[in-house]
This record gives structure tokens, C-alpha cells and sequence, in this order.
């Protein structure tokens, strides 16, 4: 493609995605209020006022809006013209079949509180349907060479997959614990892996283009979630987002390393909890305040401040990630880990659960 033609996919597709995210964010929170959809203050919410919960449906809309319109224009126009010969195959559409299946179960959570267990079914449909098109994490780098490249055996990629997946959405539904956090960092992570696309030695447009086209609906859908928010993510939002952005970090020249090392905060604090609730022998899923966003408001943190501040340090390690290598990415990662693990012993704990003045407690 000509520069102008690359220019127009990536900056059309994504306005498109975000007027259509802000337009269709006050229509679902319409819609829920209506159909009872809400978030009712109570017990560990005590957010004033019902909130309506599937916010995350505008982001997939203006996400599926844009990306159908550029499609379409592909297609009317009978040759590639816009987008790469990769949106005709059948990998972009059982792609867009892993997506349709996290909304649905994330909306089906926010509809019925579905048990956690029932969540980890999802997602390891989710995980089956992006092996079925083939996606899958194949290499490794070599710890201790990282010009080096290690192919996994069938099953341990596969097994590393479901892995990254059921992960990802695990540690976006822990971190959707504050007004405009979970979708924020989304953001982040999502012009990171767009940007990291368009390296020479990755060269992936097809990649950049939803990725900068899944950043425009977050960003559209923000408006209407940062504090005080008007509409909740919920489960809906962190299930589409969560698979989106493991899709995107293994799709073509696997971005893992890229990912992991700008998601570090949210995965970090979902091993540290994770961790933590099994030693005192809780359920893993038991909510607490042991989140590291919630030892920042334990500290005297206001709720804006808490959620700029993880903006502020996912920026950082989104920075770092192109001055490294996938070796430094890693090792990065594992220092960060460390800190961030003796930060979280230093940190105050309250021994209630968690009052959460947003979302659900995860």
C-alpha cells in the first residue's frame, strides 16, 4: 500500500471506531438502565447510584463498526485496496468469531453474575476458537540469547496459548477495579502493539490497523467511564478486551514480550494476589483489597490520582519497550515484577472486603 492509502486506513478506521464508540456509550447506558442492566450501590458498592454495567458492547461496536466499514470498502473495490490480503482469510474470520464469543460471554456475566467457573469456561472457548484459526504463541526467546528464537512443540504451544489468553482476561477483570482503569491501560497496551507492528523487522500493518482501530473505541468509550463514570466496562468490555489484545500480541510475529512488559502492572498484581489469597487459603476469586490499586487509595491516593498514576507507569514500561530487545523485554519484566512485589509488602492492607467504588470486586 501507498503511504496516503496506509495514513487514511489507520487514522479513518480509527476516528470511525472512536465517533462511533462515543455515540453508542449514552445509547447503552440507556438501553441498560432500561432493561435493568445496572449496577446497584450496596453491600461492597458504594458507588451513589445504579450504574449501567456492559459498557464494554460500545467499544466492540465502534471497533466492529470501523473495521467492517474498511472491509467493505475492500471488498466493493474487488482487490486489496486498503487493508492486507490477510482480511480474507479464514483467520480473520474466526478471529472475529473469538470476539463475537467474549462479548457474548462477558454479557451474559453482566446480565446474570455468572460463577467464576462458568467465566473460565468462556475462556477457554475463546482459547479454542483462536487455536482453530491457527493463532498460536510457536517461539520463545532464548533467555540467553536474544537474537535466538525457540519453536515449542505442538502441544506446549498450544498449552502456552490457552495460557496467555485465559490470563490476559484474568489479570484486565482484576485490574477493573476503578473508574476508567481497566480501559486506560487497554489504550495503552493497544497503541503499543499497533506501534510495535510497524517496526521494520515486524512490518505487520494488518496488526497496527486493529490495534489502532481497537484504541480509538477505548478511547471513545473513556468519556463516558473515566471518574465519576456513567457507565461501567463490566465484564462485557474486559472479556472483548482482554481477547483482543491476546489475539493481537500473538497474530503474526508474535508481540508477547511487547505485551507483557506494558501489561506488567495488571499481570503482576494478579500473580501477587492470586498468590496471596491461596497462602491464607481463600478462593482465588475472593474479593479483598489487596489490589495494588487499592493500597494506592489505602495510602491517601484520591481515585483520579491512583488511576493516572498506573496510566503514568504503564507509559513508561510502553516507552522501554522500543529501546529493548525481547530479551531486555523479559528481563525488564522480571525486575518490575520484583519491585512491584516489595512495594506491595510495604503498602497498608485493609482486612475488609473490598468496598468497591466502581465495578463489581474482582
Amino acid at each position: 500500500m501507498t503511504v496516503p492509502a496506509v495514513l487514511l486506513l489507520f487514522l479513518g478506521s480509527t476516528l470511525v471506531a472512536f465517533l462511533v464508540a462515543v455515540m453508542a456509550s449514552p445509547a447503552v447506558g440507556a438501553l441498560s438502565h432500561r432493561f435493568r442492566i445496572l449496577d446497584v450501590p450496596g453491600g461492597r458498592r458504594i458507588h451513589p447510584r445504579p450504574i449501567p454495567r456492559p459498557g464494554g458492547v460500545a467499544i466492540a461496536l465502534g471497533f466492529g463498526a470501523a473495521i467492517f466499514a474498511f472491509w467493505l470498502i475492500d471488498r466493493l473495490a474487488g482487490h486489496p485496496f486498503l487493508i492486507p490480503e490477510e482480511v480474507r482469510s479464514p483467520r480473520f474470520t474466526l478471529t472475529a468469531l473469538a470476539a463475537a464469543v467474549a462479548l457474548a460471554i462477558g454479557f451474559l456475566d453482566d446480565v446474570f453474575d455468572l460463577r467464576a467457573r462458568w467465566q473460565l469456561l468462556g475462556h477457554l472457548a475463546i482459547a479454542a476458537v483462536v487455536i482453530a484459526a491457527g493463532i498460536r504463541i510457536e517461539f520463545i526467546t532464548d533467555p540467553f540469547n536474544a537474537d535466538t528464537l525457540v519453536r515449542l512443540a505442538p502441544p506446549i504451544a498450544v498449552g502456552f496459548t490457552v495460557f496467555w489468553i485465559v490470563g490476559m482476561n484474568v489479570a484486565l477483570n482484576f485490574l477493573d477495579g476503578l473508574d476508567g482503569l481497566s480501559a486506560g491501560v487497554a489504550i495503552i497496551a493497544a497503541l503499543a502493539l499497533g506501534a510495535t507492528a510497524l517496526l521494520p523487522h515486524v512490518n505487520e500493518p494488518f496488526v497496527a490497523w486493529m490495534a489502532f482501530t481497537l484504541s480509538g473505541a477505548i478511547a471513545g468509550f473513556l468519556f463516558f467511564n473515566f471518574h465519576p463514570a456513567r457507565v461501567f466496562l463490566g465484564t462485557t468490555g474486559v472479556t472483548f478486551l482482554g481477547t483482543m489484545l491476546a489475539v493481537l500480541s500473538i497474530f503474526g510475529t508474535a508481540k508477547v514480550p511487547t505485551a507483557l512488559l506494558v501489561l506488567a502492572v495488571p499481570i503482576v498484581d494478579t500473580f501477587y494476589v492470586l498468590i496471596r489469597r491461596m497462602l491464607q487459603r481463600r478462593p482465588p476469586f475472593a474479593p479483598d483489597r489487596g489490589h495494588f490499586h487499592h493500597r494506592l487509595l489505602d495510602l491517601g491516593l484520591t481515585h483520579p490520582q491512583s488511576v493516572l498514576l498506573i496510566y503514568a507507569l504503564t507509559l513508561g514500561l510502553a516507552a522501554l519497550t522500543f529501546v529493548m530487545d525481547s530479551g531486555a523485554q523479559i528481563a525488564t519484566f522480571a525486575g518490575f515484577a520484583f519491585l512491584l512485589g516489595v512495594l506491595a509488602l510495604a503498602m497498608p492492607e485493609r482486612a475488609e472486603l473490598i468496598d468497591d467504588v466502581t465495578d463489581r470486586a474482582r
